[in-house]
């Protein structure tokens, strides 16, 4: 007999080499309908698996993250037997589950695929989907492991395999399909009752531009036709919302080639959007004790390597910029941090001086790959909404706790209700990744833990996503489609000031070394107004909005008294603006609305006369008549609903 404890803590005895589907099948019939995957002793197992040992057994359904991996991952096998299928002499590479659905890198040789294809290929996945063949792996010696693939001329598989240990290759079959494939799947194919391709991309084998270009075909898969359709239904509403349409629509920002890839230029709505923005984070930071600084867009290469940065990023780094002294090279920043701790060096410090709290909206620049920029989301030069605590020991929680305060105002000041967090640490496998030694670690990580858990928040812990100088808290946001976000991040660093050997004098006249709290609760402007216009379809908060109001007059004669009313409204700080052009008031009601302006008003002769106005919203939404003293009241106090005052 065998113990296998599961995830509650409950023990059981089972026969030697029962399988996680019969385990399953002991406890409900329900629970084995629908467990997809397993993890044994923390490794992922097939439900048919045979169990031969004492350990911890977790089921993986649907509904969980690592189910999901199993699921699309089996679904880019069915998918790679129909390309074999349908186009001779295609050479198989790799086919990984993703966030959302899975791929396979193909070379196809002579064959062209368009999204032509994508039907057929679909309706044959369906059709060997509903045969229900069953999963199976099984361990390959490695010289057979090869053989198998050097017949099919597939020197992809080959390389692969080569970089293998004999002993840990293992294939796939289902139906009349083999696959090089480490674990992970379906009990069978019948699981799969509806499928989508989404698109096809170029990818280079291996991310080496150096090498082959192949085809990478994106497809998604479900165990439901209605949970597809929704998904569609989704896909379809990112497009309307994507920031990069809206932003152009909304005149927020543009590219230029000329200017450069990834740096993107901010038009006057956009500079006023930003602006806004800095301003509401400037007020509450000031309410919190935070001084604002402002350091040079290029440091001494020495910055950098006394701080780590050049080792760990001078890769996505800009080359050095050399000057005419010989030997001095310069950087353009990639982080603010090493500025601010060369800022608190400027002077010594006392214990009854602290905490010091520098913040800064400072543009960092990093080297990104073409292929990886995308709008506002993956830029080459971005502006942080940084700030950097240094502080003694005995203030790490309360300061940590009242930056978690910060983020939570920001958030909800925003619209951004939906979110967890995730305590990132260290990979304790790849130590090699990180600076500090074991003991400052664990102090930083049990910090972290400890002040979120006070805080009572909601989180996950994850190895290996800590920066490389300390572990940190992420904030994860859900926004109005339902998509994860990292939004917002405050971290525990006591290698910082240990590199650039910061100081402080203690009650017994002692030198000590600060704690350093790194934190931005936008994380950078360009993501977060991104992410913030895809959230809210452009629709923003009042108190944000560019435009909260427009004035629309019927005609000629009315032109005078709407600028009139324009200006008592900018008297009151209401942003308004006048239409008055020679157009129909159809037109301009049309524009107000594409330009998503929150409220109209349309003045013509019965406004003159009453001095009354009828409030419209946009989408068509009747506020009811107002005169000029309860229209500046009533924008104001819609603009109060969402934010307050920090404090």
């Amino acid at each position: 007999m065998i113990k296998i404890t599961f995830p509650d803590g409950i023990s059981k005895s089972y026969k030697v080499d029962i399988t996680p589907y019969e385990i399953a099948s002991s406890i409900s019939e329900g629970l084995a309908r629908n467990v997809i995957s397993a993890s044994f002793n923390d490794q992922t197992i097939e439900t048919s698996t045979k169990l031969n040992e004492n350990g911890k057994l977790v089921f993986y359904t649907w509904k969980d993250e690592e189910g999901k991996k199993a699921f699309w991952h089996s679904s880019a096998h069915v998918l790679a037997q129909v390309l074999e299928e349908f186009y001779t002499d295609i050479k198989l590479t790799i086919g990984p589950a993703i966030k959302n659905g899975f791929y396979y890198d193909v070379d196809f040789g002579k064959h062209i695929l368009s999204e032509k294809d994508f039907p057929r290929i679909e309706k044959r996945m369906i059709e060997i989907s509903r045969e229900k063949h069953l999963f199976k792996l099984k361990s390959v010696e490695k010289k057979e492991a090869l053989d198998y693939y050097k017949k099919q001329e597939n020197k992809y598989k080959i390389e692969l395999i080569e970089n293998l240990e004999d002993g840990s290759i293992t294939f796939c079959d289902h139906d009349n399909f083999t696959d090089l494939c480490k674990g992970g799947h379906l009990p069978n194919t019948g699981f799969i009752k509806a499928v989508k391709l989404l698109n096809v991309a170029g990818a280079y084998w291996r991310a080496n531009q150096n090498k082959k270009q192949l085809t990478r075909v994106y497809g998604i898969s479900f165990p439901k036709q209605k949970e597809l359709n929704e998904y569609l239904n989704l896909i379809e509403e990112a497009k309307k919302r994507d920031h990069r349409k809206l932003g152009k629509q909304l005149e927020l920002f543009t590219f230029s080639n000329k200017v450069g890839l990834g740096l993107p230029l901010w038009l006057p709505k956009g500079t006023e959007l930003r602006e806004r923005l800095e301003s509401f984070l400037k007020k509450a930071q000031k309410k919190a004790g935070y001084k604002q600084v402002i350091s040079p867009h290029i440091g001494n290469k020495d910055l950098y390597e006394t701080s780590g940065h050049y080792q760990k990023y001078g890769e996505s780094s800009f080359k050095p910029i050399s000057t005419p002294a010989d030997g001095e090279e310069f950087l353009l920043k990639p982080m603010n941090c090493p500025h601010h701790c060369e800022m608190y060096n400027s002077k010594q410090w006392s214990y009854k001086e602290l905490p010091v709290r520098y913040a800064e909206f400072g543009t960092v620049y990093r080297y990104e790959q073409s292929g990886e920029l995308h709008g506002l989301t993956r830029v080459r030069g971005f502006t942080q909404d940084d700030a950097h605590i240094f502080c003694t020991q005995e203030q790490l929680n309360s300061e940590f706790k009242n930056v978690i305060d910060l983020v939570l105002y920001v958030f909800s000041s925003l619209g951004f209700e939906d979110f967890t967090t995730q305590i990132s640490l260290r990979d304790t496998n790849n130590k090699e990744k990180y600076i500090g030694s074991d003991e400052v670690w664990e102090t930083a990580e049990k910090a972290i833990i400890n002040a979120t858990k006070e805080k009572d928040l909601k989180y996950k812990v994850v190895y290996g996503e800590a920066a490389f100088y300390g572990p940190k808290l992420d904030f994860m946001v859900k926004d109005a489609l339902g998509r994860e976000w990292q939004l917002g991040t405050i971290q525990v660093d006591y290698n910082l000031p240990e590199r650039f050997k910061l100081s402080y004098i203690d009650n017994q006249n002692n030198i000590k070394r600060p704690v350093m709290i790194h934190r931005a609760p936008f994380g950078s402007m360009e993501r977060f107004i991104a992410i913030l216009i895809e959230h809210t379809a452009g629709n923003f908060p009042l108190w944000l909005t560019s435009n909260q109001l427009t004035l629309i007059s019927v005609g000629e004669k009315h032109k005078k008294y709407t600028e009139k009313v324009l200006k008592l409204l900018e008297n009151d700080e209401i942003r308004a603006l006048a239409d008055t052009r020679n157009e129909t008031v159809g037109k301009k009601i049309r524009e107000a609305e594409l330009n998503k302006i929150p409220f109209m008003i349309i003045i013509g002769d019965n406004e003159i006369k009453n001095n009354m106005f009828a409030v419209r919203g946009h989408g068509g939404k009747d506020y009811g008549e107002k005169s000029i003293k309860e229209l500046i009241k009533f924008i104001n106090d819609k603009s109060s609903e969402i934010i307050k005052d920090f404090n």
